[in-house]
């Protein structure tokens, strides 16, 4: 009886769980918070779950182009234009390896070559300078190449090694537009020299620049470490001879602006280099002058002088010829360095003299004079200003120029010293004038560039930048030089 009655217990609690299973709870009603009760709180995280950083998206990365493949046998067309006139060459002679065609009247040459990839072309023509560029065959079929007349260059200061500052061959006059202009960061105190196309120019600073006469582009800039510069550079073949304030001769590859070699002679130089086979020619600070072998790497001689030297050596035959500030002239053996004669002038010599029809013509800073001497050493004349005479001079057509501190560009004969004419520059003249196409310009320390008939001193210019230096350029484009910024301009189109 007792087990019976204990088992019907037993399966009454059963029953009643399984009932409490199947029952559903009853839902929570949710209540707003009132106002100012705090933010309900969330449960915390289960440090056990993981989760999964989301990835962040990958920045898109444009596909790398495929180098140029060379390419099977094509012909290729090379054009061969004046760099200067942008005229078409006739009969040049174009190679690619030892494939040669000449070019038609149209300046095409047609070469039938293996493969198009990038080659070496070569271009010969009467008249020019031979040019070899790598050419991008593998991109175009035809291509142009520019070639030059050695005679439309600007390669040294003064244009001409006797530094008559006169250009012979280029034929640009005004009026004249702007093309492009270039600032270059500080004071140009020395006039550009051009090549090929590509200008040279340093600044005070001794930054060196190769700037592209097409677009005034930088090609490529030397910075040589603590240089100073106060001259120009010299073009020689593939080379570019530059001479610093730090006593260094520096040669510089053209193509890229890199430092082929250099030699220190422990004094400053601003003469600016003249050179005739191989050999450059200048002056230093200590007084001394030398002649440096370009190809040996060595002085060939040395003339140990007493004064100071700034100018530049003029070269006429187998005579050097410079001013010192002991206020002289020298002329010295090209060859052995031999003095040959020394004459006084009134006062220092700072710029350069210049030599043309068997005459020395020698400026005196302090001596506010220029003076003209045989080239014997026999004295002529002498002109005074009242103002310094800084200004090398220039001479063409049978007359000498000059600047002054005073203000004036003066034009006098070159046979006897008669002040023809004078102009107002605009401002005391430091510079050397510059003589082009029968053009007379002088920069002024009043910001400007005065051009005058060379003949008659009349007025066809005034450009308005300027300080020291005027004019260089070549056959198609002059470079007017401002205080720190240079100008591409060309005659307008009438």
């Amino acid at each position: 009886m007792f087990t019976r009655s204990l088992a019907l217990v037993v399966l009454a609690g059963v029953v009643a769980g399984c009932s409490a299973l199947l029952v559903e709870p009853p839902r929570r009603e949710r209540v707003a918070p009132e106002a100012g009760a705090p933010p309900p709180v969330k449960p915390a995280a289960n440090p056990k779950l993981r989760v999964e950083p989301r990835a962040e998206p990958k920045p898109h990365v444009a596909p790398r182009r495929p180098k140029p493949k060379p390419r099977g046998p094509a012909t290729v067309v090379v054009t061969v234009v004046d760099g200067d006139t942008h005229a078409r060459i006739r009969r040049a002679r174009v190679a690619i390896g030892r494939r040669v065609d000449a070019t038609s009247p149209r300046g095409e040459a047609k070469i039938r070559v293996r493969r198009r990839a990038p080659l070496v072309v070569t271009v010969r023509a009467r008249g020019y300078i031979a040019r070899a560029l790598r050419m991008p065959f593998q991109r175009r079929r035809q291509v142009t190449v520019r070639v030059y007349r050695p005679e439309l260059q600007w390669r040294m200061f003064g244009a001409t090694a006797t530094r008559t500052q006169a250009h012979p061959r280029i034929r640009l006059r005004p009026p004249f537009r702007r093309v492009w202009s270039r600032g270059l960061g500080s004071l140009l105190e020395f006039p550009a020299v051009v090549s090929e196309g590509v200008a040279y120019i340093g600044n005070t600073r001794g930054t060196i620049y190769a700037l592209e006469m097409r677009s005034g582009k930088i090609a490529w800039k030397y910075d040589p470490p603590g240089g100073k510069m106060a001259s120009s550079p010299t073009v020689r073949g593939r080379e570019l001879v530059v001479h610093g304030m730090d006593g260094y001769v520096r040669v510089l590859d053209r193509r890229n602006g890199r430092l082929r070699w250099q030699r220190s002679f422990g004094s400053p130089i601003e003469s600016s280099p003249v050179i005739r086979d191989g050999v450059d020619y200048f002056g230093t600070a200590r007084g001394a002058v030398y002649a440096l072998d370009l190809r040996k790497r060595r002085v060939r001689w040395t003339y140990r002088g007493r004064h100071k030297i700034t100018s530049s050596a003029a070269l006429a035959g187998r005579t050097l010829y410079l001013g010192d500030y002991g206020r002289r002239v020298l002329a010295l053996d090209a060859r052995t360095g031999r003095l040959r004669w020394a004459r006084r002038v009134d006062g220092r010599v700072y710029g350069t003299p210049a030599v043309a029809g068997r005459r020395v013509f020698v400026p005196s800073s302090t001596g506010r004079s220029l003076t003209a001497f045989t080239i014997g050493g026999r004295k002529l004349w002498r002109v005074e200003t009242r103002g310094y005479v800084y200004s090398s001079p220039a001479v063409w057509g049978g007359r000498v120029f000059f600047g002054s501190y005073n203000g004036r560009l003066y034009a006098v004969g070159a046979r006897s010293g008669r002040v023809l004419w004078s102009v107002r520059a605009g401002g005391a003249v430091s510079g050397a004038p510059v003589v082009v196409a029968g053009i007379v310009y002088a920069g002024s320390l009043g910001e400007q560039i005065v051009g005058a008939d060379a003949r008659t001193g009349r007025v066809r210019l005034r450009f308005p930048h300027g300080q020291y230096v005027p004019v260089s350029g070549n056959g198609r484009r002059l470079l007017m030089h401002g205080f720190s910024r240079l100008y591409a301009v060309e005659p307008r189109r009438r």
